[in-house]
């Protein structure tokens, strides 16, 4: 089976139609998929929500820091009805300036067809993809934290195999007497070290801004997070009447701009207890071909935290055909003690 025929999978991963000139930089694009219910709440990226939480990491390894106690975190995601996706984490402070995580994703997208050249049923096969992640922190001063996320990743669809080596390099700014959270963050830095076929895939570099604040004394919490910050017009597929997916550049500043911005709005009474919506353009846009609805480019999450056990669910719907729950469980053991 050829590897143009993993292409759909690979669309779906990404929730970007791909065309031949992306197709080098999608291989790896499962990387900005969070394992954290709470980010994907608030849109599936946001790189300075501030919380005691140790899947944050993927997002922002400066998020973690001395003030997270021993905990584990467990991850599952239903995506788009066949995707099955699951993780685990665990990290801990290190004195009184310091913290670290490890944490190993699986992502599997189901069943798939495979046939040959000319036509020819091959049977089924399972496409995987498989993280190992590093994360490690240290406080700069009061206010700034820095920190570094190493990860592998390994590829297996049908007799195609890949791996490449990353590096997620984010600084957080946090002021908590005006309860303002700031962060930028390189991410994915790093290339392939073992290719599908003859392409070289590259890993998909970002630069990604974030802002998160109090309104005033309010529980309300806005957010805002700028991604794809590496270029300016971003093109998506549009589906027209004559059934053919063509390639429609946006050359508006407003539409490129808001295709870079994700809108979170957060109520949080309680550091036990949050609520929050998101709306993501982008999303919104890139399933205008894949029969997109009312709530395509919306998310939603809710999480709670007793006696040292944290529950987490997001829910979101890009299109028709497809909806997305994903629910996390931490346990911090410091606590339990």
């Amino acid at each position: 089976m050829k590897i143009s025929a993993i292409l759909p999978v690979l669309a779906t991963i990404s929730l970007l139609p791909l065309s031949g000139a992306a197709q080098s930089s999608s291989a790896y694009s499962f990387l900005d998929i969070t394992s954290s219910s709470h980010v994907y709440g608030l849109g599936g990226n946001n790189i300075c929500v501030i919380d005691d939480d140790v899947t944050l990491a993927d997002q922002n390894p400066a998020l973690i820091g001395p003030e997270l106690e021993k905990q584990v975190a467990a991850t599952y995601m239903l995506y788009l009805g066949s995707g099955n996706f699951a993780g685990v984490r665990y990290g801990m402070g290190i004195g009184d300036h310091s913290a670290w995580a490890i944490g190993l994703r699986y992502l599997n997208y189901g069943s798939i067809d495979g046939f040959d050249e000319f036509g020819t049923s091959i049977g089924s096969f399972t496409p995987t993809d498989i993280v190992v992640e590093g994360s490690y922190s240290r406080d700069i001063t009061d206010r700034w934290r820095g920190g570094v996320n190493l990860k592998f990743a390994y590829s297996s669809y049908e007799q195609y195999s890949a791996a490449a080596l990353a590096a997620d390099l984010g600084v957080n700014y946090y002021d908590e007497e005006h309860d303002l959270s700031f962060s930028v963050v390189l991410k994915n830095m790093g290339g392939q070290v073992k290719r599908f076929a003859d392409a070289y895939n590259r890993v998909p570099f970002d630069i990604q801004l974030g802002y998160m604040q109090a309104l005033g004394n309010s529980p309300l919490y806005i957010s805002i997070t700028a991604n794809n910050l590496t270029r300016w017009r971003i093109p998506y597929y549009e589906y027209n009447t004559s059934s053919e997916i063509k390639v429609e550049p946006k050359s508006g500043f407003f539409s490129n701009l808001f295709r870079h911005l994700i809108f979170g709005l957060e109520y949080q009474p309680s550091e036990r207890f949050y609520v929050d919506l998101a709306y993501n353009y982008k999303t919104r846009t890139d399933m205008a071909s894949f029969n997109r609805n009312i709530l395509s480019g919306f998310s939603a999450g809710l999480g709670f935290k007793v006696r040292g056990f944290s529950f987490g669910a997001a829910y979101a719907m890009p299109c028709k055909s497809g909806s997305t729950l994903m629910v996390n469980l931490e346990c911090s053991i410091g606590e339990l003690m």
